[in-house]
């Protein structure tokens, strides 16, 4: 649409999506439908899928939808789905013809998935319907004087599975009690992903010799990378590994000039052209989970924007997480704030000085965020243990 690419994808997935359901219509395999927005609630579903689909003699079949394009494109291959395909509008026809067409046997919906026209016909159908990863605040719609309408949707759900107490405390004020405290499941995903991190060759020879300070720096927007280039200039000993979250040419050109040329892509890395540059620029997608143990302390972007990205990503590896001052809506890295394994920044003097202090005690602030992740972890068992397959 007006050459928006998203937009355009969403058009085309919103027609896909229409054909995969004439090709699904009447097969009754009744699959477990999961949906989630994009990509960062799909990892929080991923654990669940992994463990429904592990025992090979009765795996159900299962089908995922997104609303986002970016998720969709993403995972539009996940081996353990029958099925990925957009979700239609939410329209009661559309909630109909999806359900006709699919004939779930239950559905889970992550974290803040809330579509009226599918929640009443999943209940009108008597279809077990879930949230997993749940969190509610008492400024969403649900709870303002006006949002009688919106809490009975809650009342759709077979079992609300949320991330805390505060979350349950704050529904049981307003009669709902369909809620378990599980925990949230991607601290489960980040601990499998950490498990099974790649090496990466060209990261290790890039991070030597030994004891050299590195800052692993994922998903930046501009503001962030201007923090860290300022940085490089005034601490000549230390290196950066820089995972932008948008990785066309027009970013790359800008941190080019934001690093005056001084840094190689991974695309483009030989053992040569390594040992002369400080910066390393990661323009390929999938590898910055495993890029985050090869440094000594983190910074996560977005947090001068909207707000931040995965902070478990790195805290699983036992790092110091640095980011931006929008983080104050995300459950953990409040924690990670209040356990000293979080540091906040808003100019600057805080970057650099917060930066100084991680580098130099990363092992002991490292230590307590792999003990704030060891304490959240469980999630997924709890859920599987309360659905009914």
């Amino acid at each position: 649409m007006f050459g928006h690419r998203k937009a355009r994808l969403l058009v085309e997935g919103q027609k896909s999506a229409r054909t995969c359901l004439a090709a699904m219509s009447g097969d009754n395999q009744h699959p477990i439908w999961f949906h989630a927005a994009s990509v960062g609630e799909f990892e929080q579903a991923r654990p669940i899928i992994e463990r429904l689909t592990a025992n090979k003699r009765q795996t159900p079949k299962i089908i995922v939808t997104f609303f986002s394009p970016s998720g969709y494109e993403l995972r539009k291959d996940y081996p353990l789905a029958d099925k990925v395909m957009y979700l239609p509008f939410a329209t009661r026809r559309n909630a109909k013809c999806f359900l006709d067409a699919v004939q779930p046997s239950m559905a889970i919906f992550v974290k803040y998935e809330f579509w009226p026209a599918y929640l009443r016909q999943l209940q009108k159908r008597n279809i077990p319907t879930y949230l997993v990863s749940g969190i509610f605040q008492p400024k969403q719609l649900f709870f303002r004087p006006w949002g009688f309408l919106y809490r009975r949707l809650l009342k759709c759900f077979t079992q609300l599975f949320v991330q805390d107490n505060a979350s349950e405390e704050l529904l049981q004020k307003y009669n709902i009690t369909n809620v378990i405290v599980s925990g949230d499941t991607r601290f489960d995903r980040v601990s499998q992903i950490a498990q099974q991190a790649k090496e990466i060759p060209s990261i290790e020879q890039f991070v030597q010799p030994a004891g050299t300070p590195v800052i692993v720096a994922g998903s930046t927007w501009l503001p962030d990378e201007e923090l860290l280039a300022r940085y490089l200039n005034e601490h000549e000993d230390t290196k950066l590994i820089l995972a932008p979250h948008e990785i066309h040419e027009a970013h790359l050109h800008a941190i080019f000039n934001l690093f005056e040329g001084r840094y190689v892509r991974f695309t483009e890395a030989t053992p040569l052209n390594l040992k002369h540059v400080r910066v390393l620029v990661i323009d390929t997608i999938g590898l910055l989970s495993s890029i985050y143990r090869y440094g000594q302390a983190a910074y996560v972007g977005g947090g001068f924007g909207v707000g931040i990205h995965n902070t478990l990503e790195p805290a699983v590896y036992g790092m110091p997480v640095l980011f931006g001052p929008n983080y104050k809506q995300f459950r953990e890295a409040m924690n990670l704030v209040a356990c000293g394994a979080g540091l906040p920044v808003k100019r600057y003097e805080d970057f650099a000085s917060s930066m100084d202090f991680a580098l130099a005690n990363h092992v002991e602030l490292g230590a307590k965020a792999k003990e704030y992740i060891a304490s959240e972890l469980g999630a997924t068992d709890k859920i599987l243990n309360n659905l009914t397959v």
